[in-house]
């Protein structure tokens, strides 16, 4: 939220569009490492689907409830309550289906996580789409669009002869390398907006 004040009173709220934009950079770039770390981990473990590797498929969406709750508690305006608030929902049913699909089988996880990878991915892109003003934007709607497809590639892999978690743990580098380009992006838009 902008600082806002009003005659004879202090402001209101810290929470600048500039300081703002230094969360949402910082909070990109924390969710690009912690994609990367997480896939290469994942990766070598994923030939076999077991209660670790159920265990870290369980955790990715986690983070991402955890980043819509930092978001969510920065208190920025470009950003819809309600949108995050619908993810840390849609984040938090997918943990859980992942858990239990889990015990099922490859398939039955590759069904949740493509669910997931859909949903999120929708959120994703029409957030994006709100923060435009805010800059650096272009890598989410683009990843968030990218996530929708993948999604449903994932839950259409699910019906293969042998399907593999590989492709779906894959998923999370291009997201990083998103991320990263977001928050790179962002530092530049933040740095040219006056008065920054």
């Amino acid at each position: 939220m902008p600082t806002t004040t009003s005659p004879g009173s202090a402001a209101t709220s810290a929470t600048t569009p500039a300081s703002a934009a230094l969360a949402l950079r910082r909070l990109y770039l924390a969710r690009s490492v912690f994609a990367i770390v997480w896939a290469a981990v994942t990766l070598s473990l994923a030939g076999d689907l077991n209660p670790l590797v159920t265990t870290l498929l369980v955790i990715y969406p986690l983070v991402d409830v955890a980043a819509a709750v930092l978001d969510l508690r920065a208190g920025r305006k470009a950003a819809s309550p309600v949108l995050l608030r619908l993810n840390i929902a849609v984040s938090t049913a997918a943990a859980a289906g992942l858990a239990f699909a889990g015990a099922s089988g490859v398939p039955a996880v590759l069904r949740v996580w493509g669910a997931w990878a859909v949903a999120a991915g929708l959120l994703q892109l029409i957030v994006g789409v709100k923060r435009r003003g805010m800059g650096g934007q272009w890598p989410m709607i683009i990843s968030g669009g990218l996530s929708v497809l993948a999604g449903l590639s994932f839950v259409a892999a699910a019906s293969a002869a042998a399907p593999k978690l590989g492709t779906a743990v894959a998923y999370a580098v291009p997201g990083a390398i998103f991320f990263l380009v977001a928050a790179v992006r962002l530092g530049r838009a933040t740095k040219d907006r006056p008065g920054t």
